[in-house]
């Protein structure tokens, strides 16, 4: 672990998509990666929620957004914006993987499913 505190900026992501929507056949709006172990979880806003799942069960409670563009790290404890250092890459899904995602399982009337 770097300087940064429950950041460890040297662990690579999981994956390329939410962990747990892969392995369960869902699908998400937004990812988000956890800034300490790596987990990719989809965001608030998807169906399943599971970014903040995993910041409630294991104490890990910073996230960077894992979205193409976008660099900037959230707190679930303060719920607040913050700094971090660059993370180990890649720094986003593919850019191809588009969002909502994986296009293959979002369906038709997604919005009617996003938080």
């Amino acid at each position: 672990m770097d300087h940064f505190t429950g950041i460890d900026a040297a662990v690579p992501p999981t994956g390329t998509g939410c962990v747990e929507c892969e392995s369960a056949g869902g699908w998400w709006v937004h990812l988000r990666r956890c800034a300490q172990c790596g987990h990719i979880g989809c965001c608030d806003s998807s169906p399943a929620q599971h970014a903040s799942a995993h910041a409630a069960a294991t104490g890990h409670s910073i996230v960077r957004s894992f979205e193409p563009g976008e660099d900037w790290f959230w707190d679930y404890r303060t719920k607040s914006y913050l700094n971090g250092p660059e993370l180990a890459p890649p720094s986003h899904r593919p850019v191809d993987q588009g969002s909502p995602g994986p296009s293959a399982r979002v369906p038709a009337d997604w919005q009617s499913h996003v938080h």
